[in-house]
């Protein structure tokens, strides 16, 4: 097995791994500060559009790093670092 087919198998295995590794805790989070915000709105109706504009920031900035890991993922598979150097070297 060439080096470059290695560095193509072990750029799809770690992209997959990094978006499902990172996907979970963001995922964990959200459900959380879902949960928590429909009992804030239970317990205190009027406040309702504070606690949904403060849930949908919370919640962005939490997605981000999921989105993160994505982007990491698409770097590993179509912008990798490391073809450039393996073509060049072999």
């Amino acid at each position: 097995m060439d080096s470059i087919s290695i560095i193509g198998m072990v750029s799809i295995i770690i992209s997959g791994l990094t978006i499902a590794i990172g996907s979970i805790a963001p995922a964990l989070g959200e459900g959380k500060a879902l949960a928590q915000a429909l009992t804030a709105i239970a317990q205190q109706p009027d406040e309702t559009p504070s606690i949904t504009r403060t849930l949908f920031v919370g919640l962005a900035m939490v997605e981000s790093t999921a989105i993160y890991c994505f982007v990491v993922a698409l770097i590993l598979i179509f912008a990798n670092p490391f073809w450039d150097y393996v073509i060049g070297v072999g």
